[in-house]
């Protein structure tokens, strides 16, 4: 999963067929791209305490991710994305750190497509697993560059789109596993004589709506990602993995298709982070290509902007 956290990039999806937006790849079209995201932040929440750090100054974190979306068939898509990620620090003695982070798998299945009332409706299901594919320190924060963690997630997705205009909503629950970290003890809220973590699992919200044509998607995006456990920041102390990380996001992305290369989309994004616990107050910017393979015979018909 993509991390909401102090240690790393808190990345806002451009709209690409991914696996959050109710639009589906038809068979036998691969559609892959890279994202690049560039997210800081000065000031975090210590629980639910706002304040700034001499010692970090502006954090800052860069993504470069590949990402991918196949169409199995109309309704059965498999989804990737892994990024590398640079962190850094404009204040104090710690250092940065950059690497591969986690790869992340999904399946993403439309069970209803159907006419209501004056617009489309749509129900998608989706499955991710991620899991990480490099020795990167997770104890590190907030300079690691992930928390180390397998996720297991299940998604729901409802689409309603009237002519052009769209609203999207899904809900989320992702499983994480325990980490192991690099001592043998550590403290909570009470003190653990052991080298593994116990990673609180998590839930995420997803509401999306706009503007949905052939070409050209422009919408407002509001999220959020809630730990389901954990415990604050203790004062003047380092973030822990195992903390309680909670986040809401708001802003906006766009994709363009380019009309002489139909193929080629251009995707732009921007969020900022509004309401927060344990999280930097983040601003996030975000922009990429992608190109769709069609390894099907050539169709004359005028494409569904819901089937790319």
């Amino acid at each position: 999963m993509l991390l909401i956290c102090l240690c790393s990039f808190s990345v806002f999806r451009a709209t690409a067929q991914t696996e959050l937006d109710g639009i589906m790849m038809t068979k036998n079209n691969f559609c892959t791209g890279i994202v690049y995201t560039h997210s800081s932040w000065r000031n975090y929440w210590e629980g639910t305490f706002k304040r700034d750090n001499e010692n970090l100054g502006t954090v800052s974190t860069q993504m470069i991710g590949a990402m991918g979306n196949y169409g199995v068939t109309d309704k059965l898509n498999i989804l990737f994305s892994i990024p590398y990620v640079q962190t850094n620090a404009s204040a104090g003695p710690l250092k940065g750190l950059k690497g591969i982070q986690d790869l992340s798998l999904w399946v993403k299945w439309m069970p209803v497509d159907t006419k209501l009332g004056k617009g489309d409706f749509s129900l998608y299901g989706v499955a991710g697993y991620s899991f990480p594919v490099s020795d990167y320190v997770a104890d590190f924060l907030p300079m690691s560059i992930g928390l180390r963690s397998k996720n297991l997630s299940v998604r729901a997705i409802a689409d309603y789109q009237v002519g052009k205009f769209f609203v999207t909503g899904s809900a989320t629950y992702v499983h994480r596993s325990n980490i192991e970290i690099d001592r043998n003890s550590y403290y909570t809220t009470e003190m653990h004589y052991t080298n593994e973590v116990k990673m609180p699992d998590a839930a995420s919200f997803n509401f999306r709506t706009g503007y949905r044509s052939n070409t050209f998607i422009g919408e407002f995006v509001l999220s959020n990602w809630t730990t389901l456990g954990g415990f604050d920041i203790t004062k003047n102390n380092m973030p822990f993995p195992s903390n309680e990380m909670n986040a809401t996001k708001a802003g906006v992305a766009f994709k363009y298709t380019l009309i002489p290369l139909p193929g080629l989309s251009l995707i732009a994004s921007s969020n900022i982070t509004i309401a927060g616990r344990n999280v930097g107050e983040s601003t996030d910017f975000s922009g990429g290509f992608f190109y769709v393979f069609d390894f099907k015979k050539k169709n004359k018909k005028s494409p569904d902007p819901k089937k790319i």
